[in-house]
């Protein structure tokens, strides 16, 4: 987004989604994260065809996307009557919660020294071996040679899911390793970043997102005060922007980035526009929701500790 002068939210919107239009499917599954998932998780078809038609998306894009999520497992649909209702299905949940967890946690992973190695051997089957590389790299893992992925801070119980997902459970071998003590002629471990990943893709998605909500930022720390619906569309396309970058990021430990890592700057700016619009944007959100639901609950607990705390 080329930088310009900006003299208020709508102006801002409208070039938004005029130069970085999201694409309608995404749309809806960061909608239901941000805005749906705090209320119960559960929302009427008709509350989310009125969410999305800020953003453009019509009734019948809305439903098709609606349809193609459910058909890949991300959503289960409930009916009553001529009525419909959608919330992500228990196959799911474990990823989406996961995913949900890295868009707002603190940027604070440090490094112990030791890589969780995954090695594939010659078990897997050539779709197997599609499938597990393709997991494995969204959960942040390096390929540093063939049939072997790293990441310096894996984690046990992430793993053990996707191994079930992928039904290579006992099919890998799996280890922890570390640098040698007394080895004097071995490359450090550290330098398996460069083997693993290219981190310039991210940077770049990383210093996109800041060149696209810096100005935005200035203008509300300016006094401007938003209306509640356009609240609400500030704070989906900043969650939408920034986890489409942030769902890349391989989660290295702080040790291992480059200086100076723009994920840092990324998060802080996301940080201090989400508080600055998420009260306007939760009147929103549960007026539209109560006119279906009028018993749809207030944002949970967990909303609160989004960002390190929103208060």
């Amino acid at each position: 987004m080329r930088k310009m002068k900006i003299l208020n939210s709508n102006e801002w919107i409208a070039h938004f989604l005029a130069s970085d239009p999201p694409r309608s499917k995404s749309l809806v599954m960061t909608i239901f994260g941000d805005a749906i998932v705090p209320h119960g998780g559960v929302v009427w078809l008709g509350s989310l065809i009125e969410l999305l038609a800020p953003f453009g998306v019509n009734d019948r894009l809305l439903r098709t996307s609606v349809f193609r999520l459910a058909q890949e497992g991300w959503l289960g649909s409930h009916r009553d009557g001529r009525r419909s209702s959608y919330a992500i299905t228990p196959e799911s949940q474990a990823r989406f919660t996961r995913a949900q967890r890295r868009i707002y946690a603190p940027l604070h992973l440090h490094w112990d020294g030791n890589w969780t190695l995954v090695m594939s051997g010659n078990s897997l089957s050539a779709a197997e071996r599609t499938l597990l590389r393709k997991e494995l790299a969204w959960e942040g893992y390096g390929l540093v040679s063939p049939g072997v992925f790293c990441h310096p801070a894996g984690n046990a119980d992430t793993l053990d899911e996707l191994l079930a997902r992928t039904g290579t459970r006992g099919k890998l071998f799996i280890c922890h390793a570390a640098d040698m003590p007394g080895a004097r002629h071995g490359r450090p471990l550290r330098e398996m970043v460069d083997e693993g990943w290219d981190l310039s893709g991210v940077i770049d998605g990383y210093q996109q997102f800041i060149a696209q909500f810096q100005p935005l930022l200035a203008l509300l720390r300016g006094g401007h005060q938003p209306e509640p619906e356009q609240a609400f569309v500030i704070r989906s396309l900043l969650i939408h922007a920034y986890r489409r970058v942030q769902l890349h990021d391989p989660q290295l430990p702080v040790e291992l980035l480059p200086e100076p890592w723009p994920g840092a700057a990324a998060y802080e700016l996301a940080r201090e526009l989400y508080r600055l619009v998420q009260v306007q944007a939760e009147q929103h959100i549960l007026a539209v929701l109560r006119r279906e639901d009028e018993h749809t609950p207030a944002a949970d607990s967990a909303f609160d500790r989004r960002f390190g705390g929103l208060a």
